[in-house]
């Protein structure tokens, strides 16, 4: 769930966004997913999976599943209730069980078996939203889209990268700034920084490598 947002009226400026997503690069020049798969099937289950869950506990989870299960023929045989034992651990595994089944059933009669390169059929998918279409489009096809997730959602609107109401307006504001030459890995930069750095109720902001750029009012600490 996204925590309500009021942004401020400030927005950073091109050359700031240029330099601030350079020292992210920098920092991490190969940045990918925490979620472990090996294929874009088990890289769209797990992102279901993930949904209000960590990374670690759907890693836990699909460790094991798909050791016994990881196409959409080879889940679907093990039905919902066969599958729940698997993904129990994790939160909402009652409803994401029923998702799970559902898409592999749609996977199977309408794209042989295979995850969709289309943002209208993976949305289709039950389970499937906006945020979950971009992970895919991006990390298994090399789409430049930004998935945005809570940690993305407070980051740019707490900086000042790309300030908006809603998941969808920071999306948009993100596209709109980000440098092409960032776009491909920029959704990991962020949901990284989010999760490590700008976290929710306390900012690392004296170990922040974006600091000096960030329009926060509210610094934890004082930087350079």
């Amino acid at each position: 769930m996204f925590q309500a947002y009021q942004p401020y009226s400030a927005y950073m400026t091109p050359e700031h966004c240029h330099t601030l997503f350079s020292r992210l690069r920098a920092a991490n020049p190969a940045p990918t997913t925490e979620l472990r798969h090996h294929s874009p099937f088990e890289l769209l289950i797990a992102v279901i999976l993930s949904a209000q869950a960590t990374d670690k506990s759907v890693n836990q989870a699909t460790t094991t599943l798909f050791a016994h299960a990881n196409t959409p023929q080879a889940i679907l045989n093990l039905g919902e209730v066969g599958l729940k034992p698997y993904i129990r651990t994790i939160g909402l595994f009652n409803s994401k069980a029923r998702h799970i089944i559902q898409t592999c059933a749609q996977l199977i009669e309408h794209h042989g078996g295979a995850v969709p390169h289309d943002r209208a059929a993976l949305e289709a998918l039950p389970g499937v939203g906006r945020k979950t279409a971009n992970v895919i489009l991006n990390m298994a096809f090399g789409e430049p889209t930004v998935a945005v997730d809570t940690h993305i959602f407070r980051l740019a609107n707490r900086t000042g990268l790309a300030p908006g109401a809603t998941p969808l307006a920071v999306e948009r504001g993100l596209m709109a700034c980000i440098p092409a030459e960032f776009l491909a890995n920029a959704h990991h930069w962020l949901i990284l920084h989010g999760r490590y750095i700008c976290t929710a109720r306390q900012p690392h902001c004296a170990s922040c490598c974006i600091a000096d750029l960030c329009l926060y009012p509210d610094k934890t600490a004082a930087h350079v």
